[in-house]
């Protein structure tokens, strides 16, 4: 292989680089800053298109897409309707260095070649394409029963943590929450209908405070994780999670992967076999595995007894349970497998996961 044909394979193979703004709401600035970038990318000879760009009418924002390259959309015809979606075998047939895609965890309409919007920029960066997005803190898988305590509105759209994960950057886009009402009250981020309907639901002040400090918190975390992964030791702590046919299993997932994450600890998902459900059993050892989470399925008579071995030859530091429903208590007779496993790891620590009741 001569040199120049070496360099050549070297750089197709060279994976892109993403680049992720965060914001916590509609109207913080994170298209505009991404345009913003995309201009500055340009004016220093990079070779910059966008690949999709949402602009919700907003002028200024509007503004900054002069001068870009814009790919086409992809029309879908979807139910007698039709849709447009970002082509990403235009991005790639083109071949820039740098893409803007807006909106990266939005999920595309059935009929698209994929689900999710951050599988087409997974494809992008694979051939060796730099990606800057953008993306709201609600949408991260882990904090979706928090977000929901929070907001009282279920995000169907989310983005599993292993996905922003691997980002090369996380970058904050802020703006205090008085501002952001400002703007919204001056009819900046959506008009005069929407905007009401906005304060009188979601756009909140104490709503917005609580979410740009998660916001906060998870950026920093990113910071963290991209520091450590410069060599530290692994974390001694191994985490439990108890997978059941429970609708209360999901919320539990999420906790403690979460957690796993910020320890930066090992984690299992385990469910045991026969269960009065097997199907829904598997949907949430599905689930775990789509946040990439080890799964193992035990078979046993005896539940508690099967996870605290488990647990005890897998060196498990934490395990994290579903509470029991009411219904699920009986008064008199055998006692659930919540405090059957609380009695046999009295020496772990043991974290009961209520499921979150909203209106």
């Amino acid at each position: 292989m001569t040199p120049a044909n070496q360099s050549t394979n070297e750089q197709v193979k060279a994976k892109g680089k993403l680049r992720i703004l965060l914001g916590y709401a509609a109207g913080v600035g994170k298209t505009y800053k991404m345009l913003e970038e995309a201009q500055q990318l340009k004016r220093e000879g990079r070779d910059v298109v966008v690949g999709y760009f949402e602009p919700h009418g907003r002028k200024d924002t509007i503004a900054k897409l002069e001068g870009l390259e814009l790919i086409p959309r992809r029309r879908i015809e979807y139910r007698g309707h039709s849709f447009e979606e970002m082509d990403t075998d235009a991005i790639l047939g083109r071949h820039p260095e740098v893409c803007a895609v807006d909106e990266f965890p939005h999920t595309n309409i059935p009929g698209s070649e994929r689900a999710k919007r951050w599988e087409d920029v997974a494809l992008l960066l694979d051939a060796g394409i730099d990606v800057l997005t953008t993306m709201n803190i609600q949408h991260l898988e882990s904090l979706n029963d928090q977000m929901r305590e929070i907001t009282g509105v279920q995000v169907r759209e989310t983005i599993p943590d292993w996905v922003v994960k691997q980002a090369d950057e996380v970058i904050l886009v802020d703006l205090p929450p008085g501002a952001l009402l400002n703007r919204l009250q001056r009819g900046v981020i959506y008009g005069t209908d929407k905007a009401e309907r906005a304060l009188a639901n979601f756009f909140k002040e104490p709503t917005l405070a609580a979410l740009r400090e998660m916001a906060l918190r998870q950026t920093a975390h990113e910071i963290d994780i991209r520091h450590d992964e410069q060599g530290v030791n692994p974390s001694p702590e191994r985490i439990l999670i108890h997978i059941t046919e429970s609708p209360a299993t999901a919320a539990v997932i999420r906790r403690g992967k979460r957690v796993a994450d910020y320890l930066k600890a090992e984690c299992f998902a385990v469910g045991v076999l026969p269960s009065p459900n097997p199907a829904q059993l598997e949907r949430h050892l599905d689930f775990a595995r789509k946040l990439r989470i080890e799964t193992r399925v035990l078979e046993s008579e005896d539940p508690a007894e099967a996870l605290f071995d488990f647990a005890r030859r897998n060196g498990v530091t934490q395990i994290f349970l579903a509470k029991p429903s009411k219904r699920s208590i009986p008064f008199l007779g055998k006692r659930p497998l919540v405090m059957d496993i609380v009695r046999l790891a009295k020496d772990r620590q043991i974290t009961v996961v209520a499921e979150r009741k909203h209106a």
